[in-house]
Protein backbone atom coordinates (compact mmCIF):
# COMPACT_ATOMS: atom_id res chain seq x y z
CA UNK A 1 0.00 0.00 0.00
CA UNK A 2 1.29 3.44 -0.65
CA UNK A 3 0.10 6.99 -0.20
CA UNK A 4 -3.13 6.73 2.75
CA UNK A 5 -3.12 4.84 5.59
CA UNK A 6 -1.86 1.31 6.22
CA UNK A 7 -4.87 -0.54 7.25
CA UNK A 8 -5.11 -3.50 9.43
CA UNK A 9 -8.08 -5.57 10.14
CA UNK A 10 -9.28 -6.75 13.39
CA UNK A 11 -11.19 -9.44 14.04
CA UNK A 12 -13.31 -10.10 17.77
CA UNK A 13 -14.48 -13.82 18.19
CA UNK A 14 -16.40 -15.46 21.79
CA UNK A 15 -13.16 -16.85 23.42
CA UNK A 16 -11.99 -15.26 26.21
CA UNK A 17 -9.31 -12.30 26.98
CA UNK A 18 -11.12 -9.63 24.87
CA UNK A 19 -8.96 -7.31 27.04
CA UNK A 20 -6.19 -7.47 24.15
CA UNK A 21 -8.19 -6.60 21.55
CA UNK A 22 -9.24 -3.57 23.75
CA UNK A 23 -6.09 -2.66 24.27
CA UNK A 24 -4.25 -3.28 20.87
CA UNK A 25 -7.35 -0.70 19.67
CA UNK A 26 -6.41 1.52 22.37
CA UNK A 27 -2.52 1.52 21.25
CA UNK A 28 -3.28 1.92 17.44
CA UNK A 29 -5.30 4.91 18.25
CA UNK A 30 -2.19 6.57 18.79
CA UNK A 31 -0.41 5.32 16.09
CA UNK A 32 -0.58 7.73 13.59
CA UNK A 33 -0.84 6.30 9.88
CA UNK A 34 -2.49 2.91 11.25
CA UNK A 35 -6.57 2.81 9.84
CA UNK A 36 -8.10 0.71 12.28
CA UNK A 37 -11.13 -2.24 10.32
CA UNK A 38 -12.92 -3.91 13.10
CA UNK A 39 -15.58 -6.72 13.29
CA UNK A 40 -17.20 -8.52 16.35
CA UNK A 41 -18.79 -11.55 16.36
CA UNK A 42 -22.13 -11.71 17.76
CA UNK A 43 -20.41 -14.01 21.09
CA UNK A 44 -17.52 -11.72 20.72
CA UNK A 45 -20.55 -8.79 22.38
CA UNK A 46 -21.20 -11.38 24.90
CA UNK A 47 -17.79 -11.83 25.71
CA UNK A 48 -16.83 -7.84 26.08
CA UNK A 49 -19.80 -7.48 28.09
CA UNK A 50 -18.88 -9.99 30.29
CA UNK A 51 -15.58 -9.69 30.66
CA UNK A 52 -15.22 -5.88 30.37
CA UNK A 53 -18.54 -4.65 30.88
CA UNK A 54 -18.80 -2.35 27.89
CA UNK A 55 -21.02 -2.35 25.32
CA UNK A 56 -20.75 -2.17 21.15
CA UNK A 57 -20.40 1.29 21.01
CA UNK A 58 -17.82 2.04 23.77
CA UNK A 59 -15.57 -0.77 21.48
CA UNK A 60 -16.69 0.51 17.89
CA UNK A 61 -15.74 3.98 19.23
CA UNK A 62 -11.87 2.71 18.95
CA UNK A 63 -11.64 1.55 15.86
CA UNK A 64 -11.86 3.90 12.52
CA UNK A 65 -13.98 1.76 10.41
CA UNK A 66 -16.64 -1.31 11.63
CA UNK A 67 -18.60 -3.37 9.94
CA UNK A 68 -21.15 -6.10 10.45
CA UNK A 69 -20.04 -9.33 11.28
CA UNK A 70 -22.93 -10.34 8.50
CA UNK A 71 -22.05 -8.59 5.73
CA UNK A 72 -20.21 -10.47 3.81
CA UNK A 73 -20.41 -8.25 0.99
CA UNK A 74 -18.38 -5.59 2.50
CA UNK A 75 -15.25 -4.21 1.11
CA UNK A 76 -12.69 -6.35 3.98
CA UNK A 77 -14.34 -9.34 1.67
CA UNK A 78 -12.26 -8.05 -1.44
CA UNK A 79 -8.50 -9.10 -2.24
CA UNK A 80 -8.68 -5.51 -3.69
CA UNK A 81 -9.57 -3.67 -0.53
CA UNK A 82 -5.62 -3.50 0.18
CA UNK A 83 -4.87 -3.87 3.68
CA UNK A 84 -1.58 -4.64 5.60
CA UNK A 85 -2.99 -7.86 7.18
CA UNK A 86 -5.64 -9.13 10.11
CA UNK A 87 -5.51 -9.87 13.52
CA UNK A 88 -8.67 -12.00 14.85
CA UNK A 89 -7.84 -11.47 18.83
CA UNK A 90 -9.20 -13.42 20.18
CA UNK A 91 -10.08 -15.90 18.06
CA UNK A 92 -11.89 -18.81 18.84
CA UNK A 93 -11.59 -22.41 18.21
CA UNK A 94 -14.66 -22.40 15.96
CA UNK A 95 -13.25 -19.38 14.23
CA UNK A 96 -9.99 -21.17 13.58
CA UNK A 97 -11.59 -24.23 12.62
CA UNK A 98 -13.81 -22.01 9.83
CA UNK A 99 -10.23 -20.56 8.82
CA UNK A 100 -8.06 -23.92 8.52
CA UNK A 101 -10.94 -24.88 6.35
CA UNK A 102 -12.15 -21.74 4.24
CA UNK A 103 -15.65 -21.53 5.44
CA UNK A 104 -16.19 -17.84 4.96
CA UNK A 105 -19.60 -18.13 6.58
CA UNK A 106 -19.35 -14.16 7.77
CA UNK A 107 -17.36 -11.27 7.61
CA UNK A 108 -14.36 -12.41 9.86
CA UNK A 109 -13.82 -15.64 8.31
CA UNK A 110 -13.96 -14.28 4.94
CA UNK A 111 -11.27 -11.42 5.63
CA UNK A 112 -9.23 -14.17 6.86
CA UNK A 113 -9.42 -15.92 4.00
CA UNK A 114 -8.65 -13.32 1.70
CA UNK A 115 -5.67 -12.07 3.70
CA UNK A 116 -4.14 -15.83 3.08
CA UNK A 117 -5.18 -15.68 -0.38
CA UNK A 118 -3.71 -12.44 -1.11
CA UNK A 119 -0.54 -13.55 0.89
CA UNK A 120 -1.09 -10.71 3.93
CA UNK A 121 -0.31 -11.27 7.07
CA UNK A 122 -3.18 -13.34 9.30
CA UNK A 123 -2.44 -13.57 13.22
CA UNK A 124 -4.60 -15.80 14.77
CA UNK A 125 -4.39 -14.79 19.09
CA UNK A 126 -5.96 -18.71 19.44
CA UNK A 127 -7.81 -18.84 23.17
CA UNK A 128 -8.39 -22.50 24.25
CA UNK A 129 -7.08 -24.77 27.03
CA UNK A 130 -6.70 -27.78 26.78
CA UNK A 131 -5.89 -28.22 22.89
CA UNK A 132 -7.69 -31.35 21.15
CA UNK A 133 -5.82 -32.86 18.28
CA UNK A 134 -8.87 -30.86 16.12
CA UNK A 135 -7.36 -27.83 17.67
CA UNK A 136 -3.92 -28.78 16.52
CA UNK A 137 -4.67 -29.77 13.19
CA UNK A 138 -6.62 -26.61 12.48
CA UNK A 139 -3.69 -24.70 14.05
CA UNK A 140 -0.73 -26.33 11.53
CA UNK A 141 -3.51 -25.85 8.73
CA UNK A 142 -3.25 -22.48 8.72
CA UNK A 143 0.25 -22.29 9.59
CA UNK A 144 0.62 -24.05 6.40
CA UNK A 145 -1.44 -21.78 4.44
CA UNK A 146 1.03 -18.57 6.04
CA UNK A 147 -0.79 -17.72 9.08
CA UNK A 148 0.79 -17.10 12.13
CA UNK A 149 -0.48 -18.58 15.73
CA UNK A 150 -0.19 -16.38 18.55
CA UNK A 151 -1.79 -17.51 22.03
CA UNK A 152 -1.19 -14.50 24.03
CA UNK A 153 0.89 -15.73 26.98
CA UNK A 154 2.19 -13.92 29.83
CA UNK A 155 5.99 -13.33 29.56
CA UNK A 156 6.72 -13.90 33.09
CA UNK A 157 10.82 -13.26 32.72
CA UNK A 158 9.74 -9.71 32.62
CA UNK A 159 8.49 -10.01 36.24
CA UNK A 160 5.45 -7.82 35.40
CA UNK A 161 3.76 -6.24 38.30
CA UNK A 162 0.19 -5.97 36.67
CA UNK A 163 -2.34 -7.84 34.40
CA UNK A 164 -2.03 -5.18 32.16
CA UNK A 165 1.46 -5.19 31.65
CA UNK A 166 1.22 -8.79 30.65
CA UNK A 167 -1.34 -7.80 27.94
CA UNK A 168 0.13 -5.30 26.91
CA UNK A 169 3.72 -6.62 26.26
CA UNK A 170 1.80 -9.77 24.15
CA UNK A 171 -0.19 -7.28 22.29
CA UNK A 172 3.20 -5.11 21.41
CA UNK A 173 4.61 -8.69 20.16
CA UNK A 174 1.44 -9.09 17.96
CA UNK A 175 1.98 -6.03 16.34
CA UNK A 176 5.46 -6.29 15.60
CA UNK A 177 4.29 -9.54 13.89
CA UNK A 178 2.06 -7.12 11.84
CA UNK A 179 5.13 -5.02 11.41
CA UNK A 180 3.84 -2.72 13.49
CA UNK A 181 6.32 -1.59 16.30
CA UNK A 182 5.38 0.07 19.12
CA UNK A 183 7.93 -0.02 22.64
CA UNK A 184 7.97 -2.82 24.77
CA UNK A 185 10.37 -4.59 27.41
CA UNK A 186 12.03 -7.13 25.25
CA UNK A 187 13.98 -10.08 26.94
CA UNK A 188 17.20 -8.91 26.52
CA UNK A 189 19.03 -12.51 28.78
CA UNK A 190 20.33 -13.29 32.30
CA UNK A 191 22.79 -11.12 33.53
CA UNK A 192 25.50 -12.37 35.99
CA UNK A 193 25.21 -11.47 39.24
Amino acid sequence: MSGGPQRLVVGITGATGVVYALRLLQALQHSPGIETHLVISPTGLVTIKHELGLDRQAVHALADQVYSFRDVAATLASGSFATMGMVILPCSMRTLAAVAHGLSDNLITRAADVTLKERRRLVLAVRETPLNLAHLRNMTAVTEMGGIIFPPLPAFYLHPESIGQMVDQSVARILELLGIDLPYERWEGIRPA
